[in-house]
């Protein structure tokens, strides 16, 4: 792993309302991977055993944590004060998570929806493609792909979350 960044950590409760828990990033570790006005996208692997692409997030005191959600924590046995390894590379993925193959497809196919989901923001983008690719079934995921595609098209482009959710729980 080139520029990949190793250490030690210990899981600590987050007085975040946001999330859970996170573990610090050693200075030595952010400042190798973060240039000024570099975008501070990661991909995270803990244990040797689970990677996924984060961001390293402020602290507030020139620090950086890295969340760890739920899912994560039950998939390797986590809890508050768990001693943890982490392995940090920059993330030089396009969209800083997995684009859905059904997503993509669909995008191919409608110029319009294509146009208005790459105008948005890099969050709003990831948070999308999180929304997307989050089911395990092909056919929930084609079905979010085009609730979010449709409501994209529908608002000219702009989100409109509460809105989303409640489209995307009606029935496939």
């Amino acid at each position: 792993m080139e520029d990949a960044r190793y250490f030690n950590a210990v899981l600590e409760e987050s007085t975040n309302k946001l999330w859970g828990c996170h573990f610090a990033v050693p200075q030595a570790v952010s400042d190798a991977l973060i240039t000024s006005g570099e975008a501070r996208r990661v991909v995270c692997t803990l244990n040797d055993q689970l990677e996924y692409q984060c961001a390293l997030l402020p602290r507030g005191d020139g620090s950086f944590v890295i969340t760890v959600n739920k899912k994560n924590q039950t998939k390797l046995g986590l809890k508050i004060g768990s001693k943890i390894t982490a392995t940090l590379r920059k993330d030089e993925s396009e969209y800083g998570l997995p684009m859905p193959e059904e997503l993509a497809e669909l995008l191919a196919q409608d110029e319009e929806g294509n146009r208005y989901l790459h105008a948005l923001s890099p969050g709003k983008l990831r948070t999308l493609l999180y929304i997307v690719g989050q089911p395990k079934n092909s056919d929930v995921r084609l079905h979010r792909a085009l609730v979010v595609v449709e409501h994209l098209k529908a608002n000219k482009g702009k989100i409109d979350y509460k809105q989303l959710n409640v489209t995307m729980r009606e029935p496939v």
